[in-house]
């Protein structure tokens, strides 16, 4: 039997025949699995002797990098995960120190350093970088977790959202309401994740027979990934947009508004994520949610497993969202 400082979640994953995320949510008393399934796996991490105190390497402290332009100073998203994130790592008795990262230093592939020269255990960072940037990051001798994004052709441990399925559900949701005229917003090769849901919404319109026009597939940000000051509509609308993530259904809302559309009478909106702004829209944005607590504590765990143990294989996991609706969407 393997000692207790070497159980890890991939271990009990590969023996009840299922996920890290499901053992995760497991050991966490969620939801998500049949009640023959969480005996198995409480009753595999108990006979294994796993335990979630990471003793053996208590007080390493974490890196968490973000690209600043995912920091809204206003809230958004990333500020919600990397609260999470801080919280889950002090109930590990780890501590957390965050680097922002500039444009500047992003396009100079200047790696983080950390303020006051902190002795990091481990990275994790958060809101997908330059693919250069992401490639040399991964590159440093230090155990990375990628969060929100991933990197193809990269041997490292990510994190992300069920984005084609999201996007593919929000566009079905609009099909159901009526709406053939659908477009979507988000530039699309940006992110894997902004992508990942445009394939989504891709799949639902040629599943129903329904036309992708160009001119209502509308950029969101510009190459260096920063947002529009206002989103360039065409003189030709759709009845409905999916957009990318909460923050650009947000600006898209207030852009049309100033053209004198009303939404959702005029036009339908829904976006992704399930943070504040979706609710202090007005109106209140149908999106999917995702559960920033749940996407934290996996990426703690995980990350902290690939501290104690480096051989452990890589792996890309991936968290479902649900779809909430409000009232940015018009049955027709």
């Amino acid at each position: 039997m393997m000692s207790k400082k070497q159980i890890t979640l991939t271990d009990i994953a590969e023996i009840c025949g299922t996920s890290n995320v499901t053992v995760s949510k497991a050991l966490a008393g969620k939801r998500g699995m049949s009640n023959e399934l969480r005996e198995k796996i409480l009753s595999t991490a108990d006979k294994l002797g796993y335990t979630p105190n990471r003793s053996a390497i208590n007080g390493g402290v974490i890196g968490v990098i973000i690209p600043q332009r995912f920091i809204n100073p206003n809230g958004s998203f990333y500020w919600a995960l990397y609260n999470n994130i801080v919280q889950r790592l002090k109930s590990e008795n780890f501590s957390c120190i965050q680097e922002i990262l500039t444009a500047e230093e992003e396009d100079a592939l200047i790696m983080p350093s950390f303020p006051g020269g902190q002795n990091i255990v481990g990275i994790i960072s958060l809101g997908q970088p330059s693919d250069k940037y992401a490639r040399k990051l991964a590159a440093m001798d230090k155990p990375l977790l990628m969060l929100d994004y991933y990197i193809n052709g990269l041997d490292v441990d990510s994190i992300v959202t069920n984005g084609f399925f999201g996007g593919y559900k929000l566009t079905c949701h609009l099909i159901k309401q009526g709406h053939k005229k659908i477009g979507y917003i988000g530039t699309r090769l940006a992110t894997s994740s902004i992508f990942d849901r445009y394939m989504g919404y891709m799949k639902a319109m040629l599943e129903q027979g329904l036309t992708a026009d160009d001119k209502w597939l509308i950029a969101d940000r510009d190459i260096h990934n920063e947002l529009y000051e206002a989103l360039p509509f065409p003189e030709e609308m759709p009845t409905a947009f999916v957009c990318n993530c909460d923050e650009t259904a947000f600006k898209a809302i207030r852009d049309l508004k100033a053209l004198g559309y009303s939404v959702p009478d005029d036009i339908s909106i829904v976006g992704y994520d399930n943070y504040l702004i979706s609710e202090i829209s007005e109106p209140p944005i149908t999106t999917i949610n995702v559960d920033s607590k749940e996407m934290a504590d996996l990426a703690v765990t995980t990350l902290i497993d690939r501290i104690r143990n480096k051989k452990l294989p890589t792996r890309i996991q991936i968290l479902d969202g649900k779809l909430i609706e409000k009232a940015s969407v018009k049955k027709i």
